[in-house]
Parts: C-alpha cells; sequence; structure tokens
C-alpha cells in the first residue's frame, strides 16, 4: 500500500532508541524527510550511524519547554515545516507502589506528559496556522490498565490520551488530526527497567517476570518495535485521513474491552 509520505517531513521524539528509532527507520523508507529528537548524545550518534547521514538529529531535555523547542526549530531550518509530529519520547521510570514518594508522580508528569506537550504545543500552532499537520501520540497501556508498578506514569499516560482526544477535536477545524496509540510490553532496552520493577515487587527473577508476560499475551509473545511503528505510519498518513481523536490499544488482546 502507497501511504502517500514520500516527501513528508517528519519529526520523531525519542527517536533515537525503541519504538521511536522503529518509526524513522520505517518513514525512511517511505521517502520521509526525518529529523529525531533525542537526549542522550551518544545513542544519537548511534542512531544516525543505523539510519544514516540524510537524518537530522538533535538532541534535547523535552522537559524543558524551551529546549524542546529550540529542537523544534531547528528540525525545521533543516528539512522545512512539520508535516507529521511523532511524539514516542519519555518514559516514566516504573517503581513498585510501596517505593513510591510524591515526588515519583511528579517526576513521571514531567517524563512522560511534558516531554509530550512541549513538543505538540508549538507543533500543533504550527500546521493549525499552514492548515495541515498530522500528530501521533505513543504513549501506553498504562494509562487504561492499572498495575502496581506503574501507577505516576499509569496517571500521566491517562492524561495524554484525555489530551490527544481533545486536541483532537480542538484543531480538527484546521486541518489537524491528532491520534494516540497504547503499546503493550514491547521489546525494547526500557523493557528492561521494567520487568526489574516487576521482579523486587514480585520477589522473583527478571526471567520468570519475561516467561509470565509472555505467557499472559493471547499472541503468545511480546511486541516487536516494527510492529508498533507500522501502526503509527498509517494513523500518520493521508490514508487514515478521517481517523482523529482515535485512541488504539496495541495490546495484543490482552485486556479485552469495549471502547
Amino acid at each position: 500500500m502507497d501511504l502517500q509520505l514520500h516527501g513528508k517531513h517528519v519529526l520523531i521524539t525519542g527517536g533515537s532508541r525503541g519504538i521511536g528509532l522503529a518509526c524513522a527507520r520505517e518513514f525512511l523508507n517511505e521517502g520521509c524527510r526525518v529529523s529525531i529528537v533525542g537526549r542522550d548524545a551518544q545513542r544519537m550518534e548511534q542512531a544516525r550511524a543505523t539510519l544514516g547521514t540524510a537524518v537530522a538529529g538533535f538532541c534535547a531535555d523535552l522537559r524543558d519547554a524551551q529546549d524542546a523547542l529550540r529542537a523544534i526549530e531547528a528540525a525545521e531550518q533543516a528539512h522545512g515545516p512539520i508535516d507529521i509530529l511523532v511524539n514516542s519520547a519519555g518514559a516514566a521510570r516504573r517503581t513498585p507502589y510501596a517505593e513510591l514518594a510524591p515526588q515519583a508522580w511528579r517526576d513521571a508528569m514531567d517524563s512522560k506528559f511534558f516531554t509530550t506537550i512541549n513538543v505538540l504545543d508549538p507543533v500543533v500552532r504550527r500546521m493549525g496556522a499552514r492548515g495541515a499537520g498530522s500528530v501521533v501520540n505513543v504513549i501506553g497501556m498504562g494509562g487504561k490498565v492499572a498495575t502496581p508498578t506503574h501507577l505516576p506514569g499509569g496517571s500521566a499516560n491517562a492524561a495524554l490520551m484525555l489530551a490527544s482526544a481533545g486536541l483532537a477535536a480542538a484543531w480538527g477545524a484546521h486541518g489537524v488530526r491528532v491520534n494516540a496509540v497504547n503499546p503493550t510490553l514491547t521489546l525494547t532496552d526500557r523493557l528492561a527497567e521494567g520487568f526489574a520493577a516487576d521482579a523486587r515487587l514480585r520477589g522473583s527473577s527478571v526471567e520468570e517476570v519475561r516467561r509470565a508476560a509472555e505467557a499472559r499475551m493471547p499472541l503468545g509473545r511480546l511486541a516487536q518495535p516494527e510492529e508498533i511503528a507500522a501502526a503509527v505510519l498509517f494513523l500518520a498518513s493521508p490514508k487514515a485521513s478521517y481517523i482523529s481523536g482515535a485512541i488504539l490499544s496495541l495490546d495484543g488482546a490482552a485486556t479485552p474491552m469495549v471502547v
């Protein structure tokens, strides 16, 4: 299927690793101009070595609104106005509930909610002024299903889902679509941290936690980053032109629900 993405400028936050990196690779395969933002300079170098020098890479701490704006402006100087924004940056630390302190809840909002909003707000306004644009927020199932090791992060995810739906309604008349995807456990380097937190809570090994997670999945396995990226690309593309405000669960039917 031709997704009609050729030549589009795509900005991907969290693009130097995991799902963001998989998205960058797939958008490149569609002939897009790709800019990625990440916080770690070493990971950024590794990502650009993998993706190729045609990709524009920028380091920024997206918890800081001014740093986020600098990255946006640098990306537009490199590749022109942003046609598609994929927010995949940020992940709240998984912490067993007995270890939680008030600061953990604030840290989760800074790490996940504001890393998205600090980029989304200025970009969606620019898209609206031009009369066109597509946003896909990569959030997570923790905002739909409460788990005792992911309460602050799940709360941030739930806030992002509401923001995504609300902004879709607000900016639809200006030609901007906003959607979100909620991946399940996906085989990225961040997953190890979550398994370690679960292992501490349960008093078991990380390998036991992983096997148990796989056993709970109706498809019998965990997700690959490329599988999440495929859904992101479709929602970002003109082929999804009447899909906006959607919150898509990508959990392989692990949580049967009607939404």
